[in-house]
């Protein structure tokens, strides 16, 4: 008989609105990629009130849901038929850093396969806008999707929260990008595509302030692709694969892109999506 664990229900803040809608080509940690998102507070959280004061901080952690993770689904599943049990608990993970084949503690990852489907991050706090009366938090950085919900928001404290000799176990530094290109056809799909950044400006509205994050393509988005791609979000177990097509959703377009030889991937082509 699985034995039953007890839990704690935290409330969603807020949602993350980005320029990615799928897993695929997120980065795997934050600050890797200063890709521009914001996160949508829902009322009662949304109030300026709650803000005053955030304004004197560079950076925020955030604390966020896997809500794409497929255990999570059977978590909720299980929960609303009863008391959730431990007989799910994965103990050990395989991370892409040490090439998807080498086990670990899930709690010496950073894997979104965990007890709680909880993420943490820091990200840059670029601005607080207020439309409408309701917060929008304008941010870069993060390595979440679209739609992941925010369960809590505190500013980083650089004396306490940076460890100068700090240890890193199997990740000691940043992963080497990979050298990417653009095809000549891509680049021309992509200079069709985009959108002149003062003649699309909509009226300021919560609306507005979304779909420039979701879905205008700018183009200050080529070198963000460019850098989302050189991060290769590949599979580790694919990593080897030469001319083989991978496709990342962006905004409203699909990149589609490949590997030309071993750490050189081109883009090579961007197509809107219908």
């Amino acid at each position: 008989m699985s034995k039953q664990i007890q839990t704690h229900v935290a409330p969603i803040i807020g949602y993350h609105r980005a320029p990615l809608s799928q897993k695929f080509g997120a980065p795997r940690q934050p600050n890797l990629v200063g890709l521009l998102s914001a996160i949508e507070m829902i009322a009662p959280f949304d109030t300026p009130a709650a803000f005053v004061g955030l304004e004197a901080f560079s950076h925020l952690w955030l604390s966020w849901q896997f809500h794409h993770n497929r255990d999570l689904h059977n978590q909720q599943t299980s929960t609303q038929q009863g008391t959730p049990t431990a007989s799910g608990f994965r103990a050990q993970v395989r991370p892409p850093r040490l090439g998807g084949n080498q086990k670990i503690g899930v709690f010496a990852s950073r894997s979104m396969y965990r007890p709680a489907q909880l993420g943490l991050s820091v990200v840059k706090l670029e601005r607080i806008e207020v439309v409408e009366g309701r917060v929008i938090l304008i941010i870069s950085g993060a390595d979440m999707i679209d739609a992941t919900p925010i369960i809590d928001i505190k500013p980083y404290v650089a004396y306490s929260d940076s460890i100068e000799h700090a240890a890193s176990g199997f990740a000691p530094t940043a992963p080497i990008p990979s050298a990417v290109t653009m095809t000549a056809n891509a680049q021309k799909q992509f200079a069709v595509l985009f959108h002149n950044d003062i003649q699309c400006r909509a009226p300021i509205n919560r609306k507005s302030v979304i779909d420039e994050i979701q879905q205008h393509l700018v183009a200050a988005d080529l070198p963000l692709i460019t850098a989302l791609i050189a991060q290769d979000p590949r599979p580790a177990y694919r990593r080897d694969e030469i001319n083989t097509s991978f496709t990342m959703r962006y905004k409203s377009v699909d990149v589609r892109f490949c590997q030309m030889e071993k750490g050189k991937l081109q883009i090579m082509s961007v197509v809107e999506v219908v």
